[in-house]
């Protein structure tokens, strides 16, 4: 397939070399052409190192080619990334200064904008009504991500992740309707970090996770155009912004906040660490240590198997609605087996539909900003790697959460 990429005069034009790449290993043939703006961030040499073709902006440079007509009229597609409030000003009334813009009004495909701005010239009234008039004309305008800008200010206006912006693209010309965002329209809820469970007043029963995976997760799914919802136990990292957040301590907390937010979800994603067991009494009082009494016993009970309720609700009330539901395991091998096949009972055990398995140890995963998980599928399709930055980990989770939710019949 023949793509155009403009590239647009913003900050985030580093995160394109990225889509360019996407769109190259994918087998496509890329003509970059960026604004003159642009290569103040990114330089042409880039472009053409990881494009394999010459770049140029000006409708001057090889004239007997007629570029400004034919790179129109040849592309497939045509993708501006990042979008900025001046290209779609230009774009929406016509405008052909350059050689992006000229191509645009001689462009036979489809158009993708993947905007990217501040929050305050995404909301205007003026871009607003650039980006209807552009949508009007057939044009797809994706909505920008919500999250951290340059400088100290958050809000939307961040150039979705390159994964999305090329699934969006490809569903685009192959017609689909799901063109904006892989999880556009739903709705995700996901738990994050430990829960504790409290002896007494002062110390509590807890756990080694920081909460980094499921922040990333719920980074991951916002990007995507998903409506997040984070249950969000003890953890070390902040909660991302333009997401829900609701806090919870204790496992029996947060059993009771996930059912309640299950009724409203297509996904469930239980990332948090929670304690199977919690003390059977509290004490009112800090227990004391004292040398003429014997060492306090603790007696534990179980705590509620959460995901298993999740898709017994799920099963009960929700039958072949296809809502999903995605576990997590941290799991260690020993003499009886190792991690897969501990992690292969589970899935078995609690029925949901994904599971995704960590190997665990004292110096892996938790507090780490790095990963290493296998998906398990309760469909019994081959298992999944991913690695990465927990921040790749979570965007290929999201990514075999968003191919689930539109390629398998729904459950019964």
């Amino acid at each position: 397939m023949r793509i155009v990429l403009g590239v647009g005069g913003g900050i985030a034009a580093y995160k394109v070399a990225s889509l360019l790449r996407l769109f190259t290993e994918a087998g496509h043939d890329v003509s970059v052409i960026p604004t003159e703006a642009s290569t103040r961030f990114v330089g042409t040499a880039t472009w053409e190192a990881l494009s394999g073709n010459p770049v140029s902006n000006s409708v001057f440079d090889d004239v007997h080619l007629v570029n400004h007509v034919r790179l129109g009229h040849e592309a497939d597609l045509v993708v501006v990334a990042p979008a900025t409030a001046d290209l779609l000003a230009k774009a929406a009334t016509g405008q052909a200064g350059d050689l992006l813009t000229n191509t645009l009004l001689m462009a036979h495909g489809p158009v993708l904008f993947a905007p990217a701005m501040h929050t305050e010239m995404w909301q205007h009234a003026a871009t607003r009504a650039n980006v209807e008039t552009l949508r009007g004309r057939g044009a797809a305008v994706l909505e920008p991500a919500s999250g951290r800008l340059t400088g100290a200010d958050s809000g939307p206006g961040r150039l979705p992740e390159p994964q999305a912006i090329f699934d969006a693209a490809m569903a685009l010309v192959q017609g689909r309707s799901d063109y904006q965002l892989p999880l556009a329209g739903r709705t995700v809820t996901i738990s994050a970090g430990g829960t504790r469970e409290p002896l007494d007043p002062v110390r509590f029963l807890g756990n080694r996770s920081s909460g980094k995976q499921g922040v990333a997760l719920a980074v991951a799914a916002r990007n995507a155009g998903a409506t997040v919802r984070l249950l969000a136990a003890h953890m070390e990292v902040p909660a991302p912004a333009g997401v829900e957040v609701q806090r919870v301590e204790t496992a029996l907390e947060l059993r009771e906040a996930a059912l309640a937010a299950a009724a409203d979800s297509d996904v469930i994603i239980m990332s948090a660490a929670v304690a199977d067991f919690r003390p059977a009494e509290v004490s009112d009082t800090k227990i004391k240590k004292r040398d003429d009494t014997a060492d306090p016993v603790i007696t534990l009970v179980r705590n509620p198997d959460i995901l298993q309720e999740l898709v017994e609700q799920r099963n009960a009330s929700r039958a072949g609605s296809g809502q999903l539901v995605v576990g997590f395991a941290a799991e260690t091998g020993d003499s009886q087996g190792d991690v897969l096949a501990y992690a292969e009972a589970k899935l078995q055990r609690k029925g949901c539909d994904l599971l995704v398995v960590n190997h665990v140890g004292m110096d892996k995963v938790f507090g780490q900003d790095s990963n290493a998980v296998v998906i398990l599928s309760r469909a019994g399709s081959e298992p999944q790697e991913a690695s990465g930055t927990k921040t790749e980990v979570s965007e290929a989770i999201v990514r075999r959460i968003s191919f689930e939710l539109n390629h398998v019949s729904p459950r019964a």
